[in-house]
This record gives structure tokens, sequence and C-alpha cells, in this order.
């Protein structure tokens, strides 16, 4: 199902032409409305005039996440403050929280943009969608709250954790759509299991799972978990919340919705835009939001786009499963670590859970890196010579696939701390 089959099926140089015209129309906004920005183009150089195509895009400068926390808390704001009807805050843990203002048009765009994203997954008015991604500051309740609204679905606002009730309500009022992080829907899974319950007990038919990476490893293991067939989608607060691109049937790539958000790949260290197919940092300008017009705001997010046709018959661009994040990636011993390497090799080894800790230290000057595994209950044995061959295998596999040495300490199922939130990967304490 398309749910804007005007805009999602858009010629490509039409989708380019409607790009240009609204990035002038924002370039003229914060220029005249953010003391910010105008500060930034003058700088530059550049006014409002010299903007006339989307070509001229590469020409701004960017914006980062310091920018927000420096202008803390309304300082990037394009309205007056009577024309904010939503606040939203990142949770964030360091740092001055980044806040995000909305209008009545932006809110009514967030709902239409994520309902183009239910639709990708098949969801309908006859939908029973259980949203299980915190409300809040946070952004993903809300966001998926609106637009299973505007797609006509039956809502049920049960936010993060009370797991218990989480399933006593999927199996009493008939869930059939799940939104919540993969981490989350993977604990629902194991507590399904747990509860001598079966995946044909309920009717769930779907999951949308986003706010932190998850590998197609994961994929498998949540969808023989939960018997759906799980989806993936993205956002981030800064440049709206959840619905800024999602995946379709096909799941080639996550379609990004480029008539709101125009997106580009760019090398993290030189800023060069790099072209179709090239990974690197996902830079996003939300062209027609009116409360937080970001221009070129770096995501840190590692990904590549791919503008190749769809067989689901869009044309918009798509944005691969991002493969960690610039300014979060692990560099131990010189190698470049991500945890999303880590879990794709767990999830390959039916001894171990997609639960696990990576702890980063120094000792004697030299970084060491340990990494706390889960073991299904029934590898989780008495014979100490069985669990150090599971060590050794998992020590093996990660050497191979990271090309660094890790401690591997395995440790007994449900002893790492679940959330219902984002899952926390890394522990790193080596002194800045």
């Amino acid at each position: 199902m398309i749910w804007n089959q005007h805009i999602e099926c858009m010629e490509r140089e039409r989708m380019r032409s409607l790009q240009g015209e609204r990035l002038q129309e924002m370039v003229e906004r914060i220029y005249h409305n953010v003391p910010f920005y105008r500060r930034k183009l003058q700088d530059e150089g550049i006014e409002p005039a010299d903007v006339r195509t989307i070509d001229d895009l590469r020409r701004l400068p960017f914006t980062t996440k310091q920018d927000l926390r420096d202008n803390y808390p309304f300082g990037l704001f394009a309205v007056p403050q009577q024309d904010i009807v939503r606040l939203h805050a990142s949770s964030g843990t360091t740092g001055k929280p980044t806040v995000v203002g909305y209008t009545h048009h932006d809110i009514l765009m967030w709902s239409e943009v994520v309902a183009r994203s239910l639709a990708m997954a098949g969801v309908t008015r006859s939908d029973i969608i259980q949203v299980a991604y915190g409300y809040g500051l946070f952004t993903g309740g809300l966001g998926l709250h609106y637009g299973a609204e505007k797609v006509g679905a039956s809502v049920i606002p049960i936010s993060g954790g009370n797991t218990k009730k989480q399933l006593q309500l999927m199996q009493d009022f008939g869930s059939t759509v799940l939104a919540c992080t993969p981490s989350y829907a993977s604990f629902l899974g194991e507590a399904i299991r747990e509860a001598g319950m079966d995946s044909s007990d309920l009717h769930l038919r779907a999951g949308i799972f986003g706010a932190e990476p998850w590998t197609e490893e994961m994929r498998a293991e949540i969808e023989g978990l939960l018997g759906i067939k799980a989806y993936d989608i993205y956002g981030l607060s800064e440049v709206i919340g959840p619905g800024v691109s999602m995946e379709c049937s096909s799941q080639r790539g996550m379609h990004i919705f480029e008539d709101h958000f125009i997106p580009e790949i760019i090398d993290p260290d030189t800023c060069e835009v790099l072209p179709y197919g090239d990974l690197g940092e996902l830079v996003f300008t939300p062209v027609t939001k009116e409360a937080l017009p970001l221009m070129r705001y770096r995501t840190r997010d590692l990904t590549r786009l791919h503008a190749t046709a769809c067989d689901c018959g869009r044309t918009l661009v798509r944005m691969e499963k991002c493969v960690g994040r610039s300014d979060d990636m692990l560099i131990i011993r010189g190698v470049n670590v991500f945890p999303s390497q880590v879990e794709s090799v767990l999830l390959e080894m039916n001894e171990t859970k997609p639960h696990y800790l990576i702890v980063v230290d120094r000792e004697n000057n030299l970084d060491t890196l340990e990494i706390r595994v889960e073991v299904e209950d029934q590898f989780f044995s008495d014979e100490v010579g069985e669990l150090e061959a599971l060590q050794e295998r998992i020590k093996h596999n990660i050497q191979s696939t990271l090309g660094i040495s890790a401690r591997i300490r395995l440790v007994e199922p449900r002893t790492i701390e679940r959330s219902a939130g984002k899952a926390q990967r890394v522990i790193d304490n080596r002194t800045p």
C-alpha cells in the first residue's frame, strides 16, 4: 500500500525541483528569523538569493548537535514562542539536552510521514497497533501514536516497560502490530517464551522497530520469536522524530521522505559530499519544518544512499541500515569497532542470546576489550569444559570479524540489564 503516491512515486527530476523550491524557502526563513543562522551564512558570504537550486545545498554550512546545545533551549527556533505547540528533548545523558519544537503544521507533517511509514508495513485502519516506545520527551511514542491515528488504526498507548501488562494486552486486545525498540522486541519475545506462551497465541503480524541500530541477524531472531515480519524505521528527534525513513515490503533499504528531509552522505573527516553507494555520514536538511528547520544537520550515523529503482514502485532515495555512528565508533588499538559487528557475530551462534555488553578499558596504557555475553539457558551448564570451548569459539569469531582480540566473559541468562528504551551496549572506561 502506498499512502501518498503523488510524492512517493514522483519522477526524480520533479523531486529535485521540489526540493530546490523548498530549500530556497527554508534558507529565506532561517536567515531572517534565526540570528545564529544569519551569522553563519554571512560568515560564508551567502545570502538567501544565492540559493537557487538543490545543487546549492552543498555550499551551505553544517549544523551539529553542539550547535543545538550552545543555543539551548530555544535559540534555533524560527517561529515565535506562541506558535510552538509541543516541545520534545533528547534523552542524552551528557551535556545539555537538545530541545525540539513543533508548530501545528509540524505536527501534521510528522503525522503524515509516519502514516506513510506505517503504510509501507501494510498497516491499515483494521490494525491494532501496540506502541511500546517511550512516551514523554522522547519522540518515539507520540510520533508513532499520531501517525497510527492518521492511518486510522486502533492505538494502544502503553509506552515502554511493564512487560507483564504488555503481554496481557497484546493477547487480550489482539494487537496486530508492535512498535518498539528492537532490543525490547527481543526481550518481549523471550518473555513470551518464558511465560509458556507461543507466538501463535497472538495476533501479531508486523513489527515497527527503530531508535537503535540492529542487524539482519537480530531481525531474524525477532521474527522467529514473535512470528512476525519486522520492519526498520529511522528517525531522530532533531530532524522530526520517527518517520524520516522506513522500509517497504521489499526491504532493500529505508525510503527517505525526501520531499521533507533532503539527505546527503559526506566524508565525516573532510565533509566532502560523497556519491550514491559510498559509505559515509548521513546529513539531513528538513526543509518543511517551521519551528526548527536545521541546515545540513550532521546525524553522525554512518550509512549509504541508493537511488536505483525499488520493486515497490517508490522512487524515493533509500538508505541502508546504519552500521554505526561516527561519534560512538570505538577505536580500540587503532581498529574501528562498532557494536553492531559484535551483535552480528553473537546472533550467528545458537548458544548465545542477543544481549551483550562491551566494556572498554585501559591497562598499562593499552586498550582492553571485554565482551560480556549471555548464554542460552540450555547451554549454560556446570560443564566447565563446554563453557570454555564456547568462550574460545566466540573469541575466535569476534577476532575474525573485528580484527582484534577480545576477552570474552560468559554470563548467565537475564543478568545483563534490559531496557524498554535504547539498550546500553558500551561502557568505555578509558580516560579521555
